[in-house]
């Protein structure tokens, strides 16, 4: 195994600190002499960027006032151009595999790469000894998700986040304490909702045939992904609707609001999941669906049915709300208890009492989870370098992950009550959907 990436990083400290001293005692200044907020180059990360076009960009931008962005790797030179003219020092890559083996200078990777692709990313990142960030989805089968989250288990110094940046939001911790001050009962009931797919599903193959842009390494974007030939229908951005390369609506948002629930409650892995949906014809997912999903009692918690909307589709409107007030259609929670019903926007925003006239004397339960006070990158970077612990570490990410997928799984199998063996990873009864569980690897990408 190779040297650990905190290691490296103390190493490369040490000798930055010996050879200015070396050169030059006069040179060394305390930071507060700099002035407040000036960071040593010595206690920066260096970073690099794996698909770097889209959030990748956003993710780089949330870190790099206080770290280094060092590499960048992106299999489409013309989607990445606006990330590589902010970065001109940064070294270019298109092979993940070639960065990591070739430049020994990271510390860190944000990997922001299609759906399919985030799991064998990720372990190669793992295994050459740098700190992960990977956006939402953690991956694209159970299985991955399971793998990543053992790997991360057996890795303790690797620093592990998922992107779902609303986990580190002060309103997700105020949901927490709302639950967890009993404001609204015990929640047996839970409705979940997103206006994606923005993007187009229900679609066939396309017919035509393009040719591949110069800019594009085809064969890369593919990765484990079996051969196809090139369409401006998957990429860029309308990949996450194909089933060979993203994971739908829910994979996509779901880490934005199935987790307020999962985490505020405790669920657990679901019992029985079931879906209907439009017509799926198996190449890209429903234009809308519904998802039941069933969790066990935990403990004095009693059991809890959670649905899922997805394509506009939404829950049954609150009598509570008063007739000027509309649930965002964008997306959103409502917890109903058996005291009252608290209700938030996506990423754990606004949460609210119903009826809302309960928030004009609303005061605030016990404050039981520190705010952050920083982006969710700035938290994994700050825990990359000893400060704090990163808010979604794989060992969270990895079961909620499964959770997402298991509600996607079901689509294969509509209006048929699942029940998921999670200790076996399986479906009794139901060998034709357990093949889903894992996938094949192209060669030269396996996991």
């Amino acid at each position: 195994m190779k040297k650990n990436t905190t290691d490296h990083s103390n190493s490369r400290r040490k000798f930055l600190k010996n050879s200015a001293l070396a050169a030059s005692s006069f040179m060394i200044v305390p930071r507060h002499v700099l002035g407040k907020g000036f960071i040593p180059p010595s206690d920066k990360l260096n970073i690099a960027g794996i698909g770097v076009g889209g959030m990748g960009a956003a993710n780089l931008r949330n870190l790099a006032p206080t770290e280094n962005i060092v590499a960048l790797c992106d299999v489409d030179d013309a989607y990445a151009a606006k990330t590589y003219e902010t970065y001109p020092n940064a070294k270019r890559h298109k092979d993940y595999r070639k960065m990591l083996e070739q430049q020994k200078d990271i510390d860190a990777v944000v990997i922001a790469t299609p759906d399919h692709l985030h799991a064998v990313q990720t372990v190669a990142a793992m295994k050459a000894g740098k700190h992960v960030y990977v956006q939402k989805p953690l991956t694209y089968t159970l299985h991955e998700a399971r793998e990543l989250a053992k790997l991360a288990k057996a890795m303790p110094k690797i620093v592990t986040q998922m992107g779902n940046q609303g986990h580190s939001n002060d309103d997700a911790r105020l949901i927490n304490e709302i639950i967890a001050a009993d404001m609204i009962g015990k929640v047996t009931e839970v409705h979940v909702w997103t206006n994606r797919p923005i993007w187009p599903q229900g679609i066939a193959f396309p017919t035509d045939a393009p040719a591949t842009p110069l800019t594009l390494d085809w064969d890369l974007f593919l990765g484990p992904a079996q051969p196809r030939t090139y369409n401006p229908a998957y990429h860029p951005f309308k990949w996450r609707g194909w089933v060979d390369y993203g994971v739908g609506a829910l994979g996509d948002m779901g880490a934005h609001l199935i987790d307020h629930p999962v985490w505020a409650l405790g669920l657990g892995a679901p019992t029985h999941v079931e879906a209907s949906s439009s017509q799926f014809n198996g190449q890209t997912y429903p234009v809308a669906s519904i998802v039941y999903y069933d969790f066990a009692a935990r403990g004095k918690m009693p059991a809890v049915r959670l649905t899922w909307y997805d394509g506009g589709l939404l829950p049954e409107r609150p009598k509570e709300l008063l007739p000027e007030e509309k649930i965002d259609r964008g997306g959103g929670v409502l917890y109903i208890g058996s005291k009252g019903k608290l209700m938030h926007d996506t990423y754990g925003s606004k949460p609210r009492l119903l009826p809302t006239t309960k928030m004009q004397d609303f005061k605030a339960p016990k404050q039981l989870f520190p705010r952050v006070g920083m982006s969710h990158e700035r938290n994994w970077a700050e825990a990359c370098k000893g400060n704090g612990k990163a808010n979604c570490p794989f060992d969270y990410a990895g079961p909620l992950t499964e959770t997402m997928l298991l509600g996607v799984m079901a689509l294969r199998m509509p209006g048929q009550k699942l029940t998921w063996d999670s200790a076996n990873m399986q479906f009794p009864g139901t060998p034709d959907l357990n093949q889903y569980v894992s996938r094949t690897y192209r060669s030269g990408f396996e996991l």
